[in-house]
């Protein structure tokens, strides 16, 4: 976990993007696109519906031409996922199999070591909240050998930080939700936490920095920024600001132009850069709007605003 969280906003509404063919996307671990091939860690390829269907069907492939992700999407321009995804480690091993609905995770999720033994099961249900983590049960959780440490959603659970480094976090498990004390730290941070759940619900915490100061929190631990009123208020505000570029209209330049920006602690969009363009015209109008966009409401860590990196594709499509 970074202090500067990545994040991307899936934004479906009134300026969606509907083509057909394939869209090439080359893409850095940061989540910031590139022109070309070499400068990318990995690629993604999003491949017009099958018969029957209006799914987009979504490849990842790593630079050395291995599978990396496997999955449908309901947009071409966005990762909007849809039904089963897979994907896999560099080493050809599979990492997950999960279910999704509208892009959230929806469903069963499956997590595994590298060395292919499975690390994580865990059910999210109807996820309405904007908490980082999600709304989810732990149902199964192992050591790297197999041997269960949480089954049937009872136990002890041990998580390890994304590269399987350290135990980042860990605690009692009942009926597949959080209970009573856990603790952990996250090093890329420095920070270390204790909380207090209730039957899934984080009563209390206190988080302690590197510096010794500490902050305490309820509720929930992280919260992503967001648009005041939501995606659909984020959504309707664009409609009301873009103004379709004339020499763009003209000659008929149609395409979803992808900004990356800051959320600063304060609400405030900084840093706002086209990370993939379309046209100078597209690419100036949807800066253009985005610069007047209201403040947001800031992400928390632990409690405390935080700086929060986000992407987001504005479409622009001709009638």
């Amino acid at each position: 976990m970074k202090l500067l969280l990545t994040l991307s906003l899936i934004f479906i509404g009134s300026l969606c993007l509907a083509q057909q063919g394939q869209n090439v996307y080359y893409i850095k671990n940061n989540g910031k696109y590139v022109d070309v091939r070499d400068s990318a860690d990995y690629v993604r390829i999003v491949r017009e519906p099958d018969s029957g269907t209006v799914l987009y069907n979504v490849t990842e492939l790593y630079i050395n031409g291995k599978r990396k992700l496997l999955g449908q999407s309901k947009s071409i321009v966005s990762a909007l996922y849809e039904g089963t995804c897979r994907t896999f480690y560099a080493n050809g091993q599979r990492e997950s199999i999960a279910s999704y609905k509208d892009g959230e995770k929806n469903g069963e999720d499956f997590e595994y070591y590298p060395n292919g033994e499975l690390y994580l099961q865990k059910t999210y249900q109807n996820n309405t909240t904007i908490d980082v983590r999600n709304d989810y049960q732990i149902k199964n959780n192992n050591d790297s050998l197999g041997k269960a440490q949480v089954t049937d959603g009872n136990g002890y659970f041990k998580g390890y930080d994304d590269k399987f480094a350290y135990i980042e976090e860990e605690g009692p498990v009942k009926d597949g939700k959080r209970d009573g004390t856990w603790k952990g730290e996250f090093k890329d941070i420095h920070t270390s936490f204790t909380e207090i759940y209730d039957n899934g619900k984080l009563v209390n915490g206190t988080a302690i920095e590197k510096n010794g100061k500490s902050s305490n929190y309820s509720g929930t631990r992280r919260k992503v920024p967001e648009f005041k009123g939501g995606v659909k208020a984020f959504g309707s505000f664009l409609s009301r600001h873009i103004n379709y570029p004339a020499r763009a209209r003209e000659n008929n330049v149609e395409g979803s132009v992808i900004l990356s920006f800051i959320v600063e602690k304060t609400g405030e969009l900084s840093g706002i850069k086209v990370a993939k363009s379309v046209s100078a015209e597209l690419d100036a109008e949807a800066v253009r709007v985005l610069k007047k966009s209201p403040l947001w409401t800031p992400g928390t860590q632990f409690g405390n605003p935080v700086r929060v990196s986000y992407s987001i594709p504005i479409s622009f499509i001709l009638n």
